[in-house]
């Protein structure tokens, strides 16, 4: 597998942190490797389905079927090269949570006067 190299002077033309960046490139690969393995999973689950109704004691053998889902699985581009591609076309996009200040409240007995 070839190493992409990325112009790191992207993220400082365009005014954002590269850790920053990072950070979200990274989680958005996370948030893509769950998604193919739910999806994966889901299409297994209907094949394993199909071959419990018609197992038979001479089919140990790999299932033609299964092994067609694995091999396009793994023909998909890695989730890492996606979030990094969806960055850098401008398509990801990050925020921070927004944290709400607690008012303080003063008892009474706090409150100081002058005199």
């Amino acid at each position: 597998m070839p190493i992409k190299p990325i112009d790191l002077e992207f993220f400082n033309k365009e005014g954002k942190n590269v850790h920053e960046a990072i950070v979200a490139a990274s989680k958005r690969a996370r948030q893509i490797n769950e998604e193919t393995k739910i999806e994966f999973n889901q299409r297994i689950e209907t094949l394993n389905i199909k071959m419990d109704a018609s197992e038979t004691a001479e089919e140990t053998d790999v299932n033609p079927d299964q092994l067609r889902v694995s091999l396009e699985f793994e023909k998909r581009a890695k989730p890492t090269d996606t979030a990094l591609e969806e960055l850098l076309r401008h398509r990801l996009l990050w925020r921070y949570k927004e944290v709400e200040e607690v008012p303080v409240v003063k008892s009474e007995d706090t409150i100081e006067t002058e005199e």
